[in-house]
């Protein structure tokens, strides 16, 4: 009777030891890739400030990447060093500066995104930091040529609104409603409690480029499709026509960072 019971018991071990054998081997064979952290930098578009991208910085940071998202001259909680001096060289600086000081040219592989305006800034920004760029990102975003100023690309609106600053001697133009960008309905009164006025000297000096932009190892364009803009749309389908670039299409208005902050940082990871 005891020898049989050791039998039964020899069986049951061989068993579970062929059915863990079994469980371990898929395991084994699926090797999973060690994580690497991204950098990205994230440039905001004209009235607005670091602030819009919290949602996305919130996200990217709880999967353990690092985000700096640089509120430039004049906007946002820096709106108290509004002047006639701020241009879009000033702006090119401020992102410039901080990759500098933070040390991110040491270590390469930065993401730098930039909405609407911002791709402005972000083309100058690779001008100088090329080296440390390894993916550019424009967010619904202006693509500019070399000896182009905001002026030759601003929308009616905004061009009015300029001319009527000069002709005041103003050095900013008011900060346009959320529903202008389609903003959705809750988030409005927010958005619309955060912008700040928009310093015209951006849109008056023309931009230098040398094609660093190009050289960049990862181009990608994400249009808006809930937003009506012909310059966007140019941007988008030159861009899509091109091998070079990735190309995305959201189902939301302008500022996507705030209307689909999930989706928009499924990109960034995806072109990352």
């Amino acid at each position: 009777m005891t020898e049989q019971i050791t039998v039964n018991t020899m069986r049951r071990a061989m068993v579970a030891g062929v059915a863990a054998a079994a469980l371990a081997r898929p395991t084994a064979a699926v090797a999973q890739e060690p994580f690497r952290s991204k950098t990205f930098v994230l440039v905001h578009g004209a009235s607005q400030g670091g602030w819009c991208w919290r949602r996305v910085s919130d996200r990217l940071e709880r999967r353990g990447h690092k985000v700096f998202t640089p509120t430039l001259t004049g906007l946002g909680e820096r709106s108290h060093l509004m002047s006639r001096d701020v241009d879009l060289d000033m702006h090119i600086t401020d992102v410039v500066n901080v990759m500098k000081w933070e040390s991110l040219e040491n270590i390469g592989g930065i993401v730098l995104v930039g909405h609407s305006y911002g791709g402005w800034v972000v083309s100058g920004v690779a001008e100088q930091m090329l080296p440390a760029i390894s993916s550019i990102v424009f967010l619904d975003a202006f693509v500019p040529e070399n000896g182009q100023k905001g002026l030759d690309l601003n929308s009616e609106r905004s061009r009015a609104e300029i001319a009527r600053a000069l002709k005041n001697g103003d050095i900013s133009r008011p900060a346009p409603p959320a529903t202008t960008w389609n903003v959705n309905e809750k988030d409005r009164a927010w958005v619309d409690a955060k912008q700040t006025a928009q310093p015209i000297g951006v849109s008056l000096k023309p931009i230098k480029l040398t094609g660093a932009r190009d050289r960049v190892a990862k181009k990608t364009y994400i249009r808006a499709m809930n937003f009506e803009n012909p310059n966007f749309d140019r941007f988008y389908a030159k861009t899509k026509a091109d091998r070079s670039w990735r190309t995305y299409e959201v189902a939301c208005g302008h500022d996507v960072m705030i209307d689909m902050p999930d989706r928009l940082t499924e990109i960034l990871l995806e072109v990352a």
